[in-house]
């Protein structure tokens, strides 16, 4: 092999673990040969070598689990295609339960698997003996046993991607230390070796563990962290010599068994977890294991017993102890870094990198060839990121908590419990003491819900009716009978000042921009292809300036987006406001009763109409007033430089009472505005949704001068019909809860998947969003025509459905 460095190549990819090679080894398969791949020492030494193996299927998302699904066909194929040995069996795995809650975790899972078209069987604790006899049962609940689930050689099967990668044309190179990125033009254009330079087109970052510190040398933000990882191998067991039982996945404790020639692997995802490499990671590490803990594992190893009895007989041969990086939401980083053009990422994979390598490195490098992300990937979008979340004190307290997440119960609303209070409303102490309970957002602390005096704001997680439920109801219906205050200081804020700001604005957005100051503009930003890549407002404040509202998940891919559509010789400037206001929102029938006595201002109908917005008196701020909502009534948002914000709370919470004012958290929100039908970008429109599917389409001015980004592609779609449709769903047992990610039936078949969900207060049942396909057209007759159906862990409910809101589809209320 050699070792020679080539002056150029059109991508360069840094790092030789399993994800660099996967990279490699697809662009290659799209054609695109001049690639060269650099490892600092040898291929796989870093993470890759000590990896359990482990090819899962089934992953939190439909998105996610058809990336693993592509993963292990793949091994599955590729020693014969390569001839190198992968050591790829599929053996199937067994999740077991030790209680109803996660029972119900794993059955929710089973749903899912029918959308991805998995095989999945729910079975009873006797079936799950029969699958691993050696397994204590005596606690156990019952599991889920996935048949096409594999386990891999991790060395084996990276040395099979790297040849393959070198059969269509890709360059390896070890030994090579990348010292530095190289940057022309606002653009990655190669790399800095020890060996010499490499021009580029593309520069990939698969650095593994070093991802984040050598991102900083092209001021990338990458936020992950490595932290100790465990597991151990018995010593020979005659119970399991000759045989290869499934992976075994007792979560409840944090273990995981995998057999392994005659012995057993058990590997750990402890709650308690250790962080490393704060203060560096040598470069010279290589292959290395870190100091054993036995203290540590020990609990974990004790409940390895008391489900494998026969361990209590056995010995351990190997005590293995390797870092593994982590990012903040345990989700892994992917896609073209928005702080520098052609500098892609695929980093942090959070212990799960040889299950998710194959599918990664195929879309990485669709996106890379074809300049977009094949698919919807938001969940691992490397621009759902804030530049704080680089910190090294975040990530080192995330981290201990991180990685036993991953067998931790998954929660509908789980809160982190690790690094928080990062961000904070100014108004934060008055809620806290107004008795909220806060959830965690990007670092934001917000309100989820307020508990009544004298009961504790702290979570009782459930799958059902949590222990917030009723008191969330009565800020929901507070909100549609009289009036509720939101604290919205996270939303995203943008100004865009110049020139040239309309012209650039007009031609992003899909609506019509072009309006009088002081008018809001509800509108989507769409790619080329139609895709929705942002749903936001836009307020026109002055001939050149406006302003820009959008959630907290979003605010770098929105600036990014602005900043990558703007031509190099235009005159407009983009700032990022956010910290500068903070957001009340005052929502309800009573919200013009309440706020008219505290200014001078007009706030009839008449004097100021739906969209508007202006600066307003309240108390001795000058606010900006804003008349739309997110949830569905009559109602203000409230934009107050943030050292005024405190005395404006006062005021309108001391003249609340007689209106029946009730401080309402983000739970009532987001039941409101699922109730009312509102979108919600990340859940209900991705990129790969369009206005026309989602229905959305008033929101794009088809006529406005110079059009927008995606008109032509909206149009033949218009002109050939959609094949998917937005639909929302009522429960018609009130007890039912649905999230999102379960299967939608109609007339018996599965037809599409469900993007949100929460329980309706109002009208009384439980409001589901979510599409629904069909090859001959989604037409309107279509969809009323079916009967449908949703599945919450293996369990079928009959629904509703409507193209409208359920509540006020006229849109009466917010326009009084």
């Amino acid at each position: 092999m050699s070792n020679t460095v080539p002056s150029s190549a059109r991508v360069v990819i840094v790092g030789g673990g399993v994800i660099g090679c996967s990279v490699a080894y697809h662009l290659t398969k799209l054609g695109i040969k001049d690639v060269v791949l650099l490892e600092r020492k040898t291929l796989t030494c870093g993470t890759t070598w000590h990896a359990a193996g482990l090819v899962p299927t089934l992953r939190a998302t439909y998105n996610m689990s058809m990336l693993a699904k592509y993963s292990a066909g793949l091994y599955e194929g590729l020693e014969a295609e390569t001839g190198q040995a992968t050591g790829f069996v599929r053996n199937g795995s067994l999740s077991v339960a030790t209680h109803q809650e996660r029972f119900t975790e794993l059955k929710r899972g089973a749903s899912m698997a029918k959308l991805c078209g998995f095989p999945c069987e729910v079975v009873n604790p006797e079936q799950a003996l029969d699958l691993w006899p050696l397994l204590n049962i005596e606690d156990i609940v019952g599991g889920v046993y996935l048949p096409l689930d594999g386990v891999v050689n991790p060395v084996d099967v990276t040395q099979a991607l790297a040849k393959g990668a070198r059969m269509g044309g890709a360059k390896i190179i070890e030994n090579t230390q990348v010292l530095d990125i190289k940057i022309k033009d606002g653009k990655a254009a190669g790399v800095v070796t020890a060996q010499g330079d490499i021009d580029a087109e593309f520069v990939v970052n698969c650095a593994g563990m070093w991802a984040r510190n050598f991102g900083k040398k092209a001021g990338v933000n990458i936020p992950l962290h490595a932290a100790e990882h465990y597991y151990v191998v018995t010593e020979p067991m005659p119970e399991i010599n000759g045989i290869m039982l499934p992976t075994l996945r007792d979560l409840d404790y944090y273990n995981y068994f995998k057999t392994d020639a005659g012995k057993l692997l058990i590997g750990t995802f402890e709650p308690n977890a250790k962080p490393w490499g704060h203060e560096g990671i040598p470069d010279s590490f290589s292959f290395d294991e870190l100091p054993p803990d036995f203290d540590h594992l020990e609990p974990y190893l004790e409940a390895a017993i008391r489900r494998i009895p026969a361990l209590e007989k056995t010995g351990l041969q190997v005590f293995f102890n390797g870092p593994e990086s982590f990012t903040p939401d345990d989700r892994y980083h992917l896609g073209e870094a928005p702080e520098l053009r052609n500098y892609f990422v695929a980093a942090g994979f959070n212990s799960v990198g040889i299950q998710s390598a194959g599918g990664a490195g195929k879309v990485l490098a669709e996106w890379i060839a074809k300049g977009h992300a094949p698919m919807d990937l938001w969940d691992v979008d490397i621009k759902r990121n804030l530049p704080f979340q680089g910190n090294s004190q975040y990530l080192y307290d995330r981290t201990t908590e991180g990685l036993g997440l991953l067998y931790a119960m998954h929660w509908p609303f789980r809160q982190f419990e690790s690094a928080r209070n990062a961000r904070k409303s100014i108004l934060h102490d008055r809620l806290v003491a107004a008795n909220a309970c806060y959830g965690e957002v990007v670092g934001w602390e917000r309100a989820n819900f307020f508990a009544p005096q004298g009961q504790k704001p702290e979570y009782g997680y459930s799958w059902g009716k949590q222990n917030w439920f009723e008191w969330s109801a009565a800020e929901h219906n507070a909100v549609r009978k009289t009036v509720g205050l939101f604290d919205q200081s996270s939303f995203a804020k943008i100004l865009v000042q110049g020139r040239d700001a309309m012209s650039v604005l007009n031609r992003i957005c899909s609506n019509n921009i072009d309006v009088e100051p002081g008018k809001i503009v509800y509108t989507q930003w769409l790619n080329e292809r139609g895709g929705i890549e942002a749903d936001l407002t836009v307020t026109r404040l002055e001939k050149e300036s406006f302003l820009i509202v959008t959630g907290p998940w979003t605010q770098t891919r929105e600036l990014n987006w602005l900043r990558r559509n703007t031509p190099d010789e235009a005159n407009v400037v983009y700032t990022d406001v956010t910290s500068s206001m903070a957001v009340i929102s005052v929502m309800g029938p009573n919200a013009r009763n309440l706020l008219q006595p505290l200014t001078t201002d007009d706030l009839s109908n008449e004097g100021f109409p739906f969209a508007t917005s202006r600066e307003i008196e309240l108390g001795y701020a000058r606010v900006r007033a804003s008349r739309i909502t997110y949830v569905g009534e009559l109602g203000w948002e409230l934009y107050i430089p943030t050292e005024f914000a405190p005395d404006v709370f006062d005021r309108i919470v001391a003249a609340g009472e007689p209106h029946g004012l009730k401080l309402c958290g983000y739970h009532a929100l987001n039941s409101l505005r699922i109730e009312k039908g509102y979108r919600h970008f990340g859940h209900d429109v991705v990129e790969e949704d369009t206005p026309l599917e989602a229905g959305l389409s008033f929101a794009s001015d088809f006529n406005k001068a110079g059009g927008f980004i995606g008109k032509e592609a909206l149009l033949k779609q218009k002109a050939e019909g959609v094949k998917k449709r937005m639909v929302l769903f009522k429960f018609l047992d009130p007890e039912a809860t649905n999230y999102h990610e379960e299967p939608i039936y109609r007339n018996g078949e599965i037809v599409g998947r469900t993007t949100s969900g929460m329980y309706g207060h109002y009208i009384g049942g439980n409001v589901a969003m979510g599409y629904v396909c069909n090859a001959e057209g989604a037409t309107t007759d279509w969809v009323k025509e079916g009967k449908y159906e949703i599945e919450v862990a293996t369990k079928r409910y009959e629904v509703e459905a409507s193209l409208r809101a359920f509540y006020d589809p006229e849109m009466n209320k917010i326009k009084c």
